[in-house]
């Protein structure tokens, strides 16, 4: 039996959970969220959710904790949201952002401009002696960590000198160099 898919999860106030044909819908008060589902039951049962599955087929013994993980990452998105902070490390590398269009200079010889989905939120703090800061906020953890993805892969950190866009607090491995 799954740990994870076996515990149920607690529905906030202010939270609708809603389940129909396959597909769950998650209403807060940040957004609205759905997800299919299948292979798993999902049963509303008061103020919680719960996942179970029939049988122990490999295939959902695999889905019943990953499906109870995306509910619940459903339920903290559209109560609390999810943030995502990227740091820029190198010479010259620079960030802003006018609305939902973020440009970046990372070395190349032109600006990279990225057009950010319109549930993701962008803010880019620049202070004199650090390393830029792009932070981003969304209540949907997936799309989040898809475009965190996105902008990390235009310049992935090198593990000699460490400079790229990296996430912050990431323990980079680093190699020696030549004279080692």
């Amino acid at each position: 039996m799954s740990r994870i898919g076996k515990s149920p999860i607690v529905i906030p106030a202010g939270v609708t959970v809603e389940v129909k044909d396959g597909i769950i819908t998650v209403k807060g008060k940040n957004g609205q969220l759905t997800q299919e589902f299948s292979d798993v039951t999902v049963k509303v049962e008061g103020d919680q959710v719960l996942v179970e599955r029939s049988s122990d087929h490999k295939d959902q013994r695999a889905k019943h904790g990953l499906y109870r993980s995306l509910i619940n990452n459903m339920i903290v998105g559209v109560t609390d949201g999810f943030t995502k902070s990227l740091e820029l490390v190198g010479v010259g590398y620079r960030a802003s952002n006018q609305g939902q269009k973020l440009d970046l200079a990372l070395g190349f010889s032109h600006n990279i401009v990225l057009e950010v989905a319109p549930e993701v939120t962008v803010e880019t703090i620049s202070e004199k002696g650090k390393n830029p800061i792009v932070k981003l906020t969304s209540y949907d953890k997936q799309l989040l960590g898809a475009v965190a993805a996105k902008i990390r892969g235009f310049r992935r950190p090198e593990p000699y000198k460490g400079k790229g866009v990296k996430f912050v607090g990431e323990v980079l491995r680093r190699k020696a160099g030549k004279s080692a």
